[in-house]
């Protein structure tokens, strides 16, 4: 390929360009993946599959064409891509990069099954195909964004998860103090006792496992306060944060010129 046919791959690719040809390629693609996580649902269903199950099979193949030449297209001009092009071992960092192995394992069920005979593991497979809705990441704004949340908030979340896992140990601990010798089928065990702790703090609450003693409900009870509290952690991070930077985009939409795209704040 000329220099200026890889250029113009790379800006229908990454989205640089706004012309008609990369929206269109982004909302078929995004229509693609749509549809290819609707036929995973719906070929579930016995009665679809006997019906329209000979439109799965050529559509299947038409996809795992379209986002296997995606696929090669991004190693192909992966060198005009900032992260990578001072990079010694850039393809290496592309390949390995989170949305290329998503973009792997989009394609990868399709091909697998050649060489795998087991049909559990083909079924479970199969289920991979699922993973084409993350595929959306590249093109979808609001997916980008929770990415980028995410990655901002990680250290916070991974404290307030870390505050989560160490009360639910606790709970289920005194629980199953409380609770094994009237239900030493239920509470056999700390870890067979985590199971009512988890459906307890994230107020779930199934009712398939539930204290009958006295001290047992005490401790349910004061539990399921604390779960209140210290499951509202992480979803108050996430919400400043998306706050945050939704405010962020405004700003910088706000101060960026709508005909060139020039950041116009300091002008």
């Amino acid at each position: 390929m000329t220099n200026k046919t890889i250029q113009r791959v790379y800006e229908i690719l990454e989205g640089t360009n706004n012309d008609k040809i990369t929206k269109s390629f982004q909302i078929f693609i995004i229509t693609l993946i749509a549809v290819n996580v609707l036929v995973v649902i719906v070929e579930t269903e016995e009665s679809v599959l006997d019906e329209y199950g000979y439109l799965f099979t050529p559509f299947e193949v038409f996809s795992v064409i379209v986002f296997t030449v995606e696929y090669v297209g991004r190693i192909l001009v992966y060198k005009l891509n900032p992260k990578y092009t001072n990079s010694k071992f850039g393809l290496a960092r592309l390949l390995v990069s989170p949305m290329m192995l998503v973009d792997l394992a989009a394609i990868l069920p399709f091909f697998l099954p050649f060489v795998v005979t087991d049909t559990r593991f083909i079924r479970i497979i199969r289920l991979l195909r699922l993973f084409r809705l993350f595929k959306l990441s590249r093109y979808s704004e609001p997916m980008q964004t929770l990415g980028i949340v995410f990655k901002s908030k990680a250290g916070d979340l991974a404290v307030a998860f870390f505050i989560l896992f160490i009360v639910l140990i606790f709970a289920s601990s005194l629980m199953y103090h409380a609770e094994h010798e009237a239900q030493p089928e239920v509470f056999s065990s700390i870890p067979a006792s985590m199971w009512w702790g988890i459906v307890t703090l994230t107020t779930i609450g199934y009712g398939d496992v539930y204290p009958v003693t006295v001290p047992g409900k005490l401790i349910a009870a004061g539990v399921a306060v604390i779960g209140i509290a210290v499951y509202a952690i992480p979803t108050g991070i996430m919400a400043s944060a998306f706050t945050e930077e939704l405010r962020h985009k405004r700003e910088q939409k706000n101060n960026t010129c709508p005909h060139c795209g020039k950041d116009i704040s300091h002008s």
